[in-house]
């Protein structure tokens, strides 16, 4: 039995596991093997489009690696502000996440405009990540701008999965749903994605705008109806008419279509229990699609730490126990949010300060809900910690104030814009030894 490492170490490694994470799924990494072997150019064009978080630099590493094709470039990409990088001749614009502006719903316009009336000698070049749902914005005609950004207050909200947000996205869209794929008709579309979802599932991935869609505007409103959100008649309308259906798989204008997932949330946390074998430490992955609520998974994923440092059972001590997915949160309080925070922050509490239990959660894009940090670590200190500075643990919980807990604390993780996506990134170190 490995012996028990320093509280100091722990810090360290855990931000070193959570670091390695965010690096295994850089686009310079996991792109440049799929560039290689790119459909050849026959008197046709490269454009190349694509939404999210990293696909600025995706953008940039296309320009790097296809030099050959210099000069029959070019292409528009839109990512979150802050996200982008220099490029030569594709276009960069920056709009806003998680909520919607003016700014994503001109380049998703636009973006179609680039890519209607090609050949089949044309190749498009997709490059999609997470966070491209918000970032392009186009509501089906007679929907409005506001109309999804009201939509999208509530269902961020709502507790509802990101399957289930994105399901009703694609049928409120002008472009989600296989959309933008059919606008590309006949060129040949290659598109590269960035998974951020449980289950890698690419109509998931940005609502899967180059994807076909098998699910229905019934689906969509049966989520809404579920999750109690009141819509406005417009949105309404579109539904029940079936105005709103997306593009189905057997549509023939996505038969040609190739989709390449190239990095995962499991690819991150391989790598980040790579940092913890080398340190000496046994690493077990839990799982890399969990969802449910933020709280609720926390108390599970305490009941297990608990048992492996009283028990050795699943596992034995010392060990860290890694997972990733994405939680939900229904926020019902005054706080900012946040899944990864809130799941701490519980999972704090149903530790109760257990010696030898430490944990980092954070989103591998650098932003957790709608705050410009990526997430916090807990100690078998922190709540004794919060208490004496008259911090009460279970009222920030109730108000969904994790962010607030953790910042007063001195405990939060900040990166700063990381320019990829692969989700949720969860560590919980067990620190007992022989």
């Amino acid at each position: 039995m490995a012996e028990a490492m320093a509280p100091v170490q722990i810090a360290v490694l855990l931000r070193e596991m959570f670091a390695q994470a965010i690096a295994s799924a850089q686009p310079a990494l996991c792109l440049p093997p799929h560039l290689a072997t790119l459909p050849a150019l026959n008197n046709g064009r490269l454009i190349v489009i694509g939404a999210g978080k990293a696909s600025a630099a995706m953008a940039q590493v296309v320009e790097e690696h296809c030099e050959h094709w210099a000069g029959l470039i070019e292409g528009l990409v839109v990512t979150r502000y802050g996200y982008a990088r220099p490029c030569r001749t594709i276009e960069i614009v920056e709009a806003a996440h998680p909520l919607p502006d003016e700014a994503g719903q001109s380049a998703a316009r636009r973006m179609l405009e680039l890519v209607r009336d090609l050949s089949p000698d044309d190749l498009v070049l997709c490059l999609i990540s997470g966070g491209g749902s918000a970032l392009l914005p186009l509501p089906l005609e007679g929907l409005t701008l506001d109309d999804k950004q009201q939509l999208g207050r509530a269902l961020l909200k709502s507790g509802a999965t990101i399957s289930e947000i994105n399901c009703v996205r694609r049928h409120l869209s002008a472009i989600k749903g296989g959309r933008l794929a059919a606008a590309c008709h006949p060129a040949r579309v290659v598109t590269l994605l960035i998974s951020d979802v449980p289950g890698d599932d690419p109509m998931d991935i940005a609502s899967g705008p180059t994807v076909p869609d098998p699910t229905s505007c019934a689906d969509a409103l049966e989520i809404l109806r579920r999750y109690g959100i009141d819509t406005s008649r417009r949105l309404l309308d579109v539904l029940e008419s079936g105005r709103g259906e997306s593009v189905k798989p057997a549509d023939p204008r996505l038969a040609g279509v190739d989709t390449r997932i190239i990095a995962t949330p499991q690819m991150a946390l391989e790598a980040a229990a790579q940092v913890a074998r080398r340190a000496g430490l046994a690493a077990h992955i839990l799982g890399d699609a969990i969802e449910g609520e933020a709280k609720d998974v926390a108390r599970v994923m305490a009941g297990i730490a608990l048992q492996v440092a009283r028990r050795g059972q699943p596992f034995a001590p010392p060990c860290v126990l890694l997972s990733g997915g994405e939680t939900t949160v229904t926020v019902k309080g005054q706080g900012r949010g946040g899944r990864n925070v809130e799941f701490l922050l519980a999972l704090g509490i149903a530790l109760a300060g257990e010696a030898g239990v430490y944990a980092l959660a954070g989103d591998t894009d650098g932003v957790d809900g709608q705050e410009e940090i990526a997430g916090a670590m807990l100690g078998p200190d922190t709540l004794a910690r919060a208490l004496a500075n008259n911090i009460r643990p279970k009222d920030a919980l109730a108000d969904n104030d994790g962010h607030g807990f953790f910042s007063a604390l001195g405990d939060s993780v900040i990166t700063g814009p990381t320019l990829t996506n692969v989700n949720d990134f969860r560590a919980i170190v067990v620190n007992v030894g022989p």
